[in-house]
């Protein structure tokens, strides 16, 4: 199936890889339509910035996936969903739950109902490599077993399965993407590449962190984005998982050494307790396989991990790009 002329719906739209991806769909030829939380703000989310030439080609809808009667709505007419709206911050999962639950899960389970109702061509569930825990492994592949380490990654989990379940009942053609740390311009504050740089940028005399020894697989935005896209567009993905991920992982201190340098700012570096995650949370290791999506797609990533972390410094180099955010303190 190619894109091309195919009514999408993201949902997510507003959010970083959601916004980058609207971008990309209406470069490639879909015909989108952006699914943005509603908010008394009238906001757009990320779509807010977007170039005028991007938007004139996008309608938006506002909505919550949380409501089946809007999803319901928002996915009539379409052929394709591409399903990114989440929770994702793992801190705030842990005195809040429930909301996780009725977001990730209850929310999946909405846009699969309306997918299925409407019999589009295809789903698109977007995972997280947060679904395997720390490696048991490495590298990681779909094989990998899932393990819950915070309420976000076991409400993820029960996306997915609801997924795959949808799948083997319904026969509706889901493919679940699962990408692997993706970062780049736009990224919410909770992540750490932001919080290194908003720091540095900030004049802060310390850097201040959690944990610097576990590991990440760094994927850039538009890489990540392009993944999503030959995914989709993959018939022999439908019924599977599929990681999207570099294949190379480097520790979060690696990574903060790394960026000192790409900003031109060096300070010592300060791990502070309440930036931890719990013992038993913390994902020490993440290292993905990616040979299912090279071999079904040819996808591979173009943007190495030191151009990336220019393009994203770049970007937060523009004082009206870091306005409203806050340090973050997690990854």
């Amino acid at each position: 199936m190619k894109l091309r002329g195919k009514r999408v719906v993201v949902t997510g739209a507003d959010g970083f890889i959601g916004s980058h991806l609207v971008e990309a769909l209406v470069a490639h030829g879909a015909r989108v339509k952006a699914f943005c939380y509603y908010n008394s703000f009238n906001s757009w989310g990320w779509l807010d910035t977007a170039p005028s030439e991007i938007m004139a080609e996008v309608e938006v809808f506002m909505g919550d996936v949380r409501d089946p009667n809007g999803v319901r709505t928002a996915l009539e007419g379409a052929d394709v969903v591409m399903h990114l709206a989440a929770l994702i911050g793992i801190p705030f999962s842990y005195h809040s739950p429930d909301s996780y639950v009725d977001t990730n899960v209850k929310g999946t389970l909405n846009v699969l109902q309306a997918a299925r109702d409407h019999e589009l061509e295809r789903a698109i569930v977007t995972s997280t490599s947060e679904v395997y825990g720390t490696a048991q492994y490495v590298p990681i592949d779909e094989k990998h077993p899932r393990q819950g380490q915070s309420p976000y990654s076991a409400s993820k989990i029960g996306a997915d399965a609801i997924a795959d379940s949808f799948y083997r009942s319904f026969n509706l053609p889901v493919t679940t993407v699962r990408p692997f740390n993706t970062y780049g311009p736009r990224q919410s504050a909770r992540a750490v590449i932001p919080t290194i740089i908003t720091q540095l940028m900030s004049g802060a005399e310390e850097l201040h962190l959690g944990s610097l020894h576990p590991t990440r697989d760094l994927t850039y935005v538009t890489d990540s984005a392009a993944g999503f896209i030959a995914l989709a567009e993959c018939d022999e993905a439908v019924g599977r998982d599929v990681n999207l991920g570099v294949g190379e992982e480097i520790t979060v201190g690696d990574l903060a050494e790394l960026l000192m340098d790409v900003v031109g700012r060096r300070v010592p570096i300060v791990s502070e307790d309440e930036r931890l995650r719990p013992d038993k949370s913390e994902v020490e290791r993440l290292l993905s396989d990616n040979s299912l999506v090279r071999s079904l797609t040819g996808w591979a990533p173009h943007v190495s991990l030191r151009e990336g972390l220019e393009r994203t410094a770049a970007w937060f180099a523009d004082e009206r790009n870091r306005q409203g955010y806050k340090l973050g303190y997690t990854i």
